[in-house]
């Protein structure tokens, strides 16, 4: 198994909105590393979801529920997509300064490269992130 991360802006697409829906098709991601990521995804991988923007923080684990497949926002064929479905809600939110604040956490992706929308967690660095919720 894998560990991801993908951020969303609240006002566009909340955690709260994807647990009441059930699920959702991660698309419109147009950054070649995040499509990258999205084509390296397996069913059952485990996906930590960010509030980007607003809230800044680690809201919830989701799971890859569907691998990549055509996106369809996209003109361009190469742009694809994942399924994810809601996992469980973090006790409490992991914020952004939580994350910069703890050392085991100095090379995550989600400092070093923070404009990337989907990105690899090493299994130490979501197991911080999970112990930190708690």
């Amino acid at each position: 198994m894998k560990y991801w991360l993908v951020k969303s802006e609240p006002f566009k697409y909340s955690w709260e909105q994807f647990v009441a829906d059930g699920k959702t098709f991660w698309d419109g991601v147009r950054n070649n590393a995040a499509r990258l990521h999205l084509l390296a995804m397996k069913k059952g991988d485990q996906v930590l979801f960010y509030h980007s923007n607003e809230g800044l923080a680690v809201m919830g684990i989701a799971k890859v529920e569907k691998t990549a497949y055509s996106d369809p926002t996209a003109d361009d064929a190469r742009w694809v997509g994942v399924e994810l479905t809601p996992y469980k809600a973090l006790k409490k939110p992991v914020t952004l300064a939580q994350v910069k604040e703890d050392a085991r956490l100095k090379d995550i992706a989600l400092v070093r490269i923070g404009r990337l929308s989907v990105m690899p967690l090493k299994k130490e660095e979501f197991n911080v992130i999970l112990e930190l919720s708690k």
